[in-house]
């Protein structure tokens, strides 16, 4: 560990592991109440469009991925809710959309290749500079403070819709503050794990901590636990094993999960 800290790139890693490992679990654990875990998968293929869009108008590819996630989280639940749709397909429509956007974007970019995204598809913590770190930062705040907010709120929708809106909460516009929330999550994470894993790290954490307690407070507490462990856990064997760190991250959490259904067997 001594021989990571003393290297200025791990440690800029490290603090932005230790930030998604934290902020995924969080908007991850009501995705998982509102049976919507796939929705990161789907963001995260849009926001390939937004990194290639900030590659060809010479922008921050971190700032564009997260406005066009954005515009794409709140086209999903406008696909969902008015034209009644199934969720599953609008996540089918941003996932072909957003990766073939993606890619057709990227090659319109002067001096840019296919081979560019890939730093963005399976993530490239190693390379995260200052600037991305205060980025990264930023998005924590904004979506741990989203969430500190409307958190009473949210835990009702995700357990009861109907019950939600018989209360009088604005139920379109929590739903939308879930997806905007999962969108900046899914930019938060996609230079460490990578767009194409970061739904693993907002799902697989907190379906580990359900193996454990039946609370939503402490199954979002242990989520966050778990998050960060495997996050900082995952890092770490990839730095000394030589691997890449977003897979090393999500296999990590995995196994986790299967201690935590083996230890949840045992206590029940």
């Amino acid at each position: 560990m001594a021989e990571m800290l003393q290297l200025d790139f791990m440690r800029r890693a490290l603090l932005a592991a230790m930030l998604v490992g934290m902020v995924a679990p969080v908007i991850g654990t009501f995705l998982v109440q509102r049976r919507l875990a796939l929705l990161g998968d789907g963001i995260g293929h849009v926001a390939l469009t937004g990194v290639a869009l900030g590659f060809l108008t010479g922008t921050s590819p971190v700032v564009t991925a997260a406005i066009v996630s954005a515009i794409g989280a709140g086209l999903i639940e406008l696909v969902r809710v008015r034209a009644r749709t199934s969720g599953d397909i609008a996540l089918a429509l941003l996932f072909y959309g957003g990766i073939a956007g993606g890619v057709l974007l990227i090659g319109l970019a002067p001096g840019t290749t296919t081979t560019t995204l890939t730093a963005y598809l399976f993530g490239s913590v190693s390379t995260v500079s200052s600037s991305d770190i205060l980025m990264v930062a930023v998005l924590a705040v904004l979506v741990l403070g989203t969430v500190a907010y409307f958190g009473r709120e949210l835990f009702v929708l995700c357990q009861d819709e109907e019950a939600a809106r018989a209360h009088g909460l604005p139920v379109r516009l929590l739903s939308l503050v879930i997806a905007v929330t999962a969108a900046l999550t899914v930019v938060l994470a996609m230079r460490v794990v990578g767009v194409l894993l970061v739904s693993a790290l907002m799902v697989v954490p907190v379906a580990a901590a359900q193996q454990l307690s039946r609370s939503f407070r402490v199954t979002l507490a242990l989520a966050v636990v778990i998050g960060v462990a495997s996050a900082l856990g995952g890092l770490s064997t990839a730095f000394y094993a030589d691997v890449a760190p977003g897979a090393a991250i999500v296999l990590l959490a995995l196994g986790v999960f299967t201690a935590a259904v083996a230890a949840g067997y045992l206590v029940r």
